[in-house]
């Protein structure tokens, strides 16, 4: 279960260390290299009998003058101190406050234990040694401590008892592998650069960084969350031993390894089998019963990006396998893991795993799932056939498609908004309706609610939602997605507010009001106080200019935005008359385009009130227009047959300008539908080669799957009659290297596994004949069957008989040796008389 990492961290390194058999000696030897005052905690977490008292602390304190404490409930850590885990009791930490728990009888993983609580509690200021040791205790906890961005030591072979820290480093989660003495002086010195971690790293000499991975592997981390890239760079700083970016971009620059190992840092390659375990409890109780139930013979289709060495595809493909099987249905499985680090691709490709694996792994799913091999277990190969691996970059790539659940879990984290916008709606594509998304502990869906909808708050598992806009999917990131980071030095300047506050302010005094319109005479901005020129329209909303424009302002309006379409220029119009409640008022007008950032055309439309002219009801206003002079009427009733005739000349414009685009259109459309036409009549011929090829594949399939069958049967006879037959048998192939051997054969000739494929002439036989790759030569070349008595090591007479090996189309490919023993018939033949 993974551990919440406190919010409270200490300001110094606390250094877990852990150890079994030999384990004593090794930290007594690390502590007599230590300064009095390291700047570092440590906790000593030894294998001990916990029905014994135990003497460990007087017997550490004897080899350093840092005060040594045996661990008690509530003891705070301090710098420069010693804490020894008691036997009776399992140690954790949380808030830098030491706990203990009860230690339950048989538990082996004390260590790994402890090792999970730091990692969890203290981020990366956690550092993890495993000393000397027997067993696997302290390899995955080591992994956690790595995944949360803490250091790794383990002991190199001066360890008397090497199986803890060999498993650690067979398991690929081991920074440093050095001797006692060593490990001292790299403590010393990472404690001294944990203390300078809270500086923000230059972010000139971080972009040079970023190129040059990107020049690699094509990766751009820019996008990542700062925070979790320069814990990792720092990281990979303290291992490499330099104070500053500048000295490790050099090193960089110089060393094609650490590039890859500085990759492989920020790509997180930590997972487990069965992590977060209540998860995989829901899905396995409610959501994969009811996909079973629902998709049926169609198949299951799942995908597990940021899969690292495949743990979780793995985990997934137990729990459906588990379901169908014990059901009785018929479900194809298809569970697609995907990753950007190839080395960890191949490794989950090829399904091994350390032997710390029994710690996540019930017995139960051990001995049906996995097949142990040599230096660990193997997932067996039904589940590997269920999994596909394959290297993809999931902001970048094209995803998987219909499918039915996606298992995102922990990386999202480790994103930037804008790349989590991108993957989150790329989720949502890829998805089946109603489709499954499982994320981490600690990660939601954020402002996508309206993409999925939560079917297990708890377990953070989401159910895909129908949508009428679908989301925008878009492959390369653009600048305006760039975030851009906020830098110290501007925290001392002035509020952005302020500047808008007195922006506004000038605004409303001094400038007229207005508007801000696009090509298509839609608001997208008010400027100023607009209610006298531009009213709500009634019916639906609406933002369209030309339909909030008041009584006579539409004409005018109109002509002139046409006009400055058409000339590029301002245009202005004076003494416009507009009704205004009882009353109208005389409207400059001016209309300015201008263009954005994009090239897309606006206009600014500006409103200068000039006059007021009262109304006082019909008789009023009869005789004011009675009185007032003939010349100004008649110059009013001019402009307002000029505003007219240029209002209807822009109309008649645009409708010529309409039905040219429309010919044009229409003429396009035409062209468009012959090649439409075209393409449909190749489309039909190709599906129907398609259809033929698609059948031919069919029935190449099928009798491929046959052969294979076939294939697997006669394996599995060859198998059983080698195990079967007592006489040990060699099979040979044409270079006289071992093919194959059987059971008899490997108790006889004292052969290995190791041995397939290597030549006859390099094994020690325990047979006496010197001349054997000369006979075994001699019946490839003459084809006859001989046959040899020799003695063994034992002084047991042996018949050796070696016939050539037929192919099935009767061609010679090596050579079958069998041995029959011959003692049994000495001793019952008589013996011939003088």
């Amino acid at each position: 279960m993974a551990v919440k990492r406190s919010k409270q961290t200490q300001d110094f390194p606390i250094v877990a260390v852990g150890a079994s058999a030999g384990g004593i000696e090794a930290f007594t030897a690390l502590l007599k290299s230590l300064p009095d005052s390291p700047g570092v905690a440590f906790i000593f977490i030894l294998h001990q009998d916990p029905k014994h008292e135990s003497n460990l602390a007087h017997i550490l304190a004897r080899a350093t003058k840092m005060p040594v404490e045996v661990i008690q409930a509530g003891m705070a850590v301090a710098p420069n101190h010693l804490y020894v885990g008691p036997p009776d009791a399992e140690v954790s930490i949380e808030n830098g406050v030491l706990n203990l728990q009860e230690r339950v009888a048989g538990t082996p993983s004390v260590i790994d234990g402890f090792f999970r609580s730091l990692a969890g509690d203290q981020g990366r200021r956690a550092i993890s040694v495993v000393l000397s040791g027997l067993g696997s205790d302290g390899t995955l906890g080591t992994r956690e401590v790595k995944a949360e961005g803490g250091i790794t030591l383990a002991q190199d072979g001066s360890a008397k008892m090497d199986s803890m820290p060999r498993s650690a480093i067979a398991a690929g989660f081991v920074d440093l592998i050095r001797s006692p003495e060593e490990i001292a002086a790299d403590l010393v010195r990472i404690g001294k650069q944990n203390r300078r971690a809270d500086e923000n790293l230059p972010q000139g000499e971080l972009v040079k960084l970023f190129a040059t991975i990107r020049s690699k592997h094509d990766i751009d981390f820019t996008h990542y969350k700062p925070t979790t890239i320069e814990r990792r760079i720092r990281r990979r700083m303290a291992i490499r031993k330099v104070a500053t970016l500048r000295q490790y971009l050099s090193i960089l620059r110089d060393n094609a390894d650490e590039i890859e190992e500085l990759y492989a840092d920020i790509l997180i390659q930590v997972t487990g089998f069965f992590r977060d375990q209540q998860a995989f409890d829901a899905l396995q109780r409610t959501i994969f019963p009811e996909l079973i139930r629902e998709r049926g013979v169609g198949g299951i289709r799942v995908w597990v990006p940021g899969c690292a060495t495949g743990e979780e595809v793995y985990s997934i493909a137990i729990i459906l396998l588990e379901i169908v099987s014990d059901g009785g249905v018929a479900c194809p499985l298809q569970i697609f893991g995907t990753d950007l680090s190839e080395p960890a691709i191949q490794r989950a490709r090829n399904g091994i795993y350390p032997e710390s694996v029994v710690a996540e792994v019930s017995p139960e799913r051990l001995q049906r799932f996995f097949n142990p091999v040599e230096g660990g277990y193997r997932v067996i190969q039904s589940v590997r056939d269920c999994c596909v691996f394959a290297r993809q970059n999931v902001t970048q790539d094209p995803p998987f498609s219909k499918l039915d659940l996606i298992s995102c879990r922990n990386l999202m984290i480790y994103l930037g908004k804008p790349l989590q916008k991108k993957v989150l709606s790329l989720f949502h594509y890829a998805l089946r309706p109603d489709g499954y998304l499982l994320l981490g502990s600690s990660e939601t869906v954020g402002d996508f609610a309206d993409l999925f909808g939560v079917v297990d708050r708890k377990n953070k598992i989401y159910r895909k939602k129908a949508t009428r806009v679908w989301p925008t999917i878009d492959f390369a990131m653009s600048k305006e997605q760039q975030p851009q980071r906020n830098h110290r030095e501007e925290g001392a300047r002035a509020p952005k507010s302020a500047f808008y506050e007195a922006d506004r302010l000038l605004l409303s005094r001094f400038t007229p009001s207005g508007v801000v319109i696009n090509e298509n005479m839609e608001v997208l901005q008010f400027r100023g106080r607009t209610s006298r020129y531009l009213e709500p329209p009634t019916g639906n909303a609406s933002f369209n200019l030309l339909k909030m424009a008041r009584a006579g302002l539409l004409a005018p309006l109109r002509s002139a935005i046409h006009s400055a379409r058409k000339s590029k220029v301002a245009e202005r119009r004076e003494g416009v008359s507009v009704a205004l409640n009882d009353h109208s008022i005389a409207v400059n007008l001016e209309v300015i385009p201008f263009f954005g950032s994009a090239k897309e055309r606006f206009f600014l439309i500006l409103f200068e009130e000039r006059e007021v002219e009262k109304k006082s009801g019909t008789k009023k206003k009869g005789k004011s227009e009675r009185a007032e002079p003939e010349s100004r009427v008649v110059s009013r009733l001019k402009a307002e047959v000029e505003a007219t005739r240029e209002y209807l000349q822009s109309i008649i414009e645009e409708q010529e300008t309409m039905n040219a685009e429309l010919r044009e259109a229409n003429e396009e459309i035409q062209s468009s539908n012959e090649e439409l036409q075209s393409m449909n009549e190749e489309l039909e011929t190709a599906k129907e080669e398609l259809q033929s090829t698609n059948e031919e594949l069919t029935t190449l399939n099928e009798e491929l799957e046959n052969r294979n069958q076939e294939l697997a049967q006669v394996n599995n006879d060859l198998l059983n009659l080698l195990t079967s037959v007592e006489i040990p048998i060699v099979m040979l192939d044409g270079a006289l290297r071992i093919r194959r051997f059987n059971p008899a054969a490997q108790r006889s000739l004292n052969l290995i596994s190791g041995d397939i494929g290597r030549p006859l002439a390099d094994l020690k036989t325990t047979l006496n004949i010197d001349n054997l790759e000369a006979l075994i030569a001699e019946v490839v070349e003459t084809l006859e069957v001989r046959e040899v008595e020799a003695k063994d090591r034992n002084g047991r007479w042996q018949s050796l008989r070696i016939r050539p090996y037929r192919t099935t189309d009767n061609k010679i490919d090596g050579a079958v040796l069998a041995l029959v023993s011959l003692d049994e018939f000495r001793r019952t033949s008589p013996v011939p008389r003088p």
